[in-house]
């Protein structure tokens, strides 16, 4: 049985409690993960263009107000 599969049946006999405290701590986990793919990917200049399109869309009238 592979290493998900394994995590599935685990996380299915899990009583709500536990679950409750596994669904945080996954959240929180997910979100470090997350953050720290976009904080790499902003150093790295990925959103570079699109930020750059952005702004030339705004200075042109381009937006809406919210």
């Amino acid at each position: 049985m592979n290493a998900v599969l394994e995590l599935e049946q685990a996380v299915l006999q899990l009583p709500s409690k536990e679950l409750a405290r596994f669904r945080k701590w996954f959240e929180e986990f997910d979100a470090k993960i997350w953050d720290g793919q976009f904080e790499e990917d902003a150093v790295s200049g990925k959103f570079d263009q699109l930020a750059d399109q952005a702004i030339e869309d705004f200075r042109a009238g381009k937006y809406k107000r919210l």
